[in-house]
């Protein structure tokens, strides 16, 4: 028997296919929205997909500002970031971050859950999160998807 057949095939950078996606985030809680878009970056849904290559795809996260969150987090929530120097901690709640930076809460919730290396580096780089509905990647013609039918 020819047990070269049962060779495992390795994604490496030329034999990747990559698209781009369009997540809308109307209505979606963040946290069930951040692990659906890390989901989709880090291309764990492909079949091809190896853990030490960016097989993902580009995601464009429109309509950030429209985030939900559950409960009391709204106030509670804290996101905690120091400036450098002695007694620099700042605080900021997720309302306050929602009203200074709509973006950033979802920036923030995608970049927690993916890898702390240089893959997760190079991963970051393929989110893009806007504001409203309207995007600067209209020529990639990316294709819409519904985060609820994603597993």
């Amino acid at each position: 028997m020819n047990t070269l057949s049962y060779k495992t095939i390795s994604a490496n950078k030329a034999t990747v296919n990559k698209e781009w996606l369009l997540v809308d985030a109307e209505g979606e809680t963040l946290g069930r929205l951040a692990s659906v878009v890390a989901k989709l970056i880090r291309g764990k849904y492909k079949t091809n997909y190896t853990p030490h290559v960016d097989c993902g795809d580009n995601v464009i996260v429109i309509n950030a500002e429209k985030v939900q969150l559950s409960g009391k987090k709204w106030d509670d929530k804290k996101y905690i970031r120091h400036t450098g120097y002695p007694g620099g901690q700042r605080v900021a709640t997720a309302k306050e971050l929602l009203a200074k930076k709509p973006i950033a809460l979802v920036e923030k919730a995608v970049k927690g859950m993916l890898p702390k290396n240089k893959l997760g580096s190079a991963l970051y780089r393929n989110l893009y999160v806007y504001e409203g509905a309207e995007h600067k990647q209209e020529a990639q013609k990316p294709r819409k998807i519904n985060i609820n039918s994603i597993k």
